[in-house]
């Protein structure tokens, strides 16, 4: 395996360690009870683990806006992130199927496209080129309006001169509508 695809896979079984304690806690719940509903809008902070052989155009820490939009009567979201530095940002649409799995939390999973600033000199945590990106990761509600998000991004070739993946986890909370 190359080094980046060890990367990639070490993230993602430390994720799902990081995820695993809040998922487990939880009592059992009834099917009509279980799952995070609802739309949010959060902030938080994003890594970059990989840079794509960047060097010194890396800024691995970004701060991030997301939003998500439950599709009624069904388990799927829309759901949006602007990943950004001082520099530069990257804009990622998303579609996700949230898989309701205790009260008030859900484990997502989606694909969407990310759009890069083509004038940046630098990189975001996600990349520096548009690419096509995979999300997997966690939302739970706490209290009335507020939502904790973790999750990790893996954007396909997502780094000019490079075919390394990007690797950027993500944490927040946001504010439910």
């Amino acid at each position: 395996m190359t080094r980046s695809i060890k990367s990639a896979l070490k993230v993602s079984l430390l994720s799902a360690l990081a995820i695993a304690p809040v998922l487990l806690s939880v009592n059992g719940a009834s099917a009509q009870d279980k799952g995070a509903p609802g739309s949010y809008v959060g902030a938080g902070v994003t890594y970059g683990i990989t840079n794509g052989g960047a060097g010194e155009n890396t800024n691995n820490i970004n701060g991030n806006i997301v939003g998500r939009i439950a599709v009624p009567k069904t388990q799927f979201s829309v759901r949006g992130q602007v990943t950004y530095t001082d520099k530069t940002s990257t804009i990622t649409p998303t579609l996700t199927y949230d898989l309701p799995v205790a009260k008030n939390t859900n484990v997502i999973v989606g694909a969407g496209y990310s759009l890069t600033q083509k004038d940046a000199t630098t990189t975001t945590a996600q990349g520096n080129k548009d690419h096509v990106n995979l999300t997997v990761g966690a939302e739970r509600q706490f209290g009335q309006n507020l939502v904790g998000y973790g999750k990790v991004d893996v954007g396909i070739k997502a780094f000019q001169n490079s075919n390394t993946p990007s690797v950027a986890p993500s944490v927040g909370l946001g504010l439910k509508f």
